[in-house]
């Protein structure tokens, strides 16, 4: 099995698609007001938005995306006015993590944690 995308929900899709475009995100699906779909710049996965009226209650979901200059990236980021709350930070679980909310105020962590990500010290055998 291989994951093949994630999708979050949005109520302006055009905002939402300007904002993924800015993190490096390649659009190559946009249907008409409803939906987008995009290609991560590394790998095979696809990040996706749809339309929704109002947005989830509660805690909503939080998608990661790996960036090997978590430091430099982020740095771009912020003078193509992107907002963090957290900037980069060395986490106890080994990864180096940025935080911000895209313009619905889903959870987006920015983070670099090579072999940690799949091979931390705890991982199951």
């Amino acid at each position: 099995m291989n994951l093949c995308q994630v999708t979050v929900p949005t109520t302006n899709l055009n905002r939402s698609i300007d904002f993924y475009k800015k993190l490096g995100l390649q659009l190559i699906v946009h249907s008409n007001t409803r939906y987008a779909r995009f290609l991560c710049p590394q790998g095979d996965a696809t990040f996706s938005l749809h339309v929704v009226d109002q947005m989830p209650k509660g805690a909503g979901i939080v998608v990661y995306f790996e960036h090997e200059n978590l430091d430099e990236y982020v740095a771009h980021l912020i003078t193509e006015g992107v907002s963090f709350e957290t900037m980069p930070t060395d986490q106890p679980w080994r990864w180096r993590e940025a935080r911000l909310k895209d313009p619905d105020g889903n959870q987006l962590i920015l983070f670099h944690a090579g072999e940690n990500r799949k091979n931390p010290p705890w991982r199951l055998k």
